[in-house]
């Protein structure tokens, strides 16, 4: 399956292979050129085999499965204590969601017959990267922070990949990577600008939407930083509608760290003050930078543009929330038995958030996927 890429700004077409460009010649990032979307009707959950895991979607998936761990069909519990329910891609073999996308983009890579793949990463989906390259047998170079944890930085050197540490900002590390790239040292394994990644992402909400008998929440809230789940919930949310599997498409709220919260900020900005914008910000923005949540932290988005359009298109929002109200979100999900790291407890203080706001029904039936391990923080 070699699917040609598409600039969904300008049209512009490239052909698949191993050299194929990581983004438009007029900058926008590529996208597969066409959305597979089955025929048939919505199976019964009994004869979906979820011994195959995400891929049990394969007929939504434009690339063919090659690097796999088994991942996806992860664990959806109520969680009581927020009148939610919990989707906890924390359990899947590298210990956090990037194993969605990290299994279709490797697999995207060996069907091209790329030998080096480069990915720069705050530390989940390099390790992620690193983990499925090593399984599908090819080399990796992770570009990091110079301070990134030690747990996943070992995570990655234990799969055989090589971390590039970089001194400076989070931007300064994608520059680095970008710089590698273009000069010719591998194809672009990124987890913010390949469209395989996205691919494998969208399936957390084909697994969310057949755990729940094909009907969707009212609301899906999850962490958001360059979209990576956010934007693939939109994506799979609108590929089951558009296959006529489900009938509704959830409301999807980004909760972004206080400080660096780009894609909140616009927003709220925009809106001049009016419809109560000035409740959207804690201390007018003013609070210290959340460090709590470092996994989102990303100061320009590489799908800004389709982040903003999936808010619009399903009555969506994003808010930022500071340092104080992510720790008192993590510490009652590990009282609780949730042991996460601490950038999946800002999706859950979003959840009360949005309610306190009145932007989310006491009632409303939410979801919220828990991103990544305890064992990694």
């Amino acid at each position: 399956m070699y699917t040609t890429l598409s600039c969904p700004a300008c049209g512009n077409e490239y052909a698949p292979g191993a050299d194929e460009p990581w983004r438009c010649d007029c900058g926008h990032p590529l996208d597969f050129t066409e959305q597979p979307i089955p025929d048939a009707p919505a199976p019964d959950f009994t004869d979906i085999d979820t011994r195959d895991g995400l891929w049990a979607f394969d007929e939504f998936l434009p690339v063919r499965r090659v690097a796999s761990l088994g991942e996806g069909f992860t664990p959806l519990v109520d969680a009581n204590g927020w009148d939610a329910q919990f989707k906890l891609d924390c359990v899947f073999p590298s210990g956090s969601f990037k194993d969605r996308g990290a299994t279709t983009t490797l697999s995207r890579a060996a069907e091209l017959g790329v030998e080096t793949v480069l990915e720069d990463s705050s530390g989940n989906a390099g390790a992620a990267i690193a983990q499925y390259a090593a399984r599908a047998g090819i080399d990796a170079e992770i570009y990091v922070p110079a301070d990134a944890k030690a747990s996943k930085l070992k995570a990655i050197e234990c799969a055989g990949a090589t971390p590039v540490r970089v001194e400076g900002s989070r931007q300064d590390v994608t520059d680095a990577c970008i710089e590698a790239v273009e000069n010719g040292d591998g194809w672009y394994a990124s987890h913010a600008w390949n469209p395989a990644f996205f691919a494998g992402t969208m399936t957390f909400a084909l697994e969310l939407a057949a755990q729940r008998d094909w009907n969707v929440p009212d609301a899906v809230v999850t962490p958001l930083g360059h979209g990576t789940l956010f934007l693939g919930a939109y994506r799979g949310f609108r590929a089951l509608l558009d296959a006529g599997w489900t009938d509704s498409m959830p409301r999807l709220l980004g909760v972004q760290a206080e400080g660096v919260s780009p894609i909140a900020d616009g927003i709220h900005a925009d809106s001049g003050g009016e419809d109560g914008a000035d409740e959207w910000s804690d201390d007018d923005h003013a609070a210290e930078r959340n460090d709590v949540a470092d996994g989102i932290q990303i100061t320009h988005p590489a799908r800004r543009d389709g982040i903003l359009d999936a808010i619009e298109a399903t009555d969506g929002d994003a808010i930022a929330l500071d340092a104080g109200t992510t720790e008192a979100a993590l510490e009652k999900l590990h009282r609780t038995g949730f042991y996460v790291e601490p950038t999946s407890a800002v999706a859950v203080a979003g959840l009360t958030a949005y309610r306190d706001r009145g932007i989310l029904a006491d009632d409303a039936d939410v979801v919220v996927p828990l991103t990544g391990s305890g064992l990694k923080s």
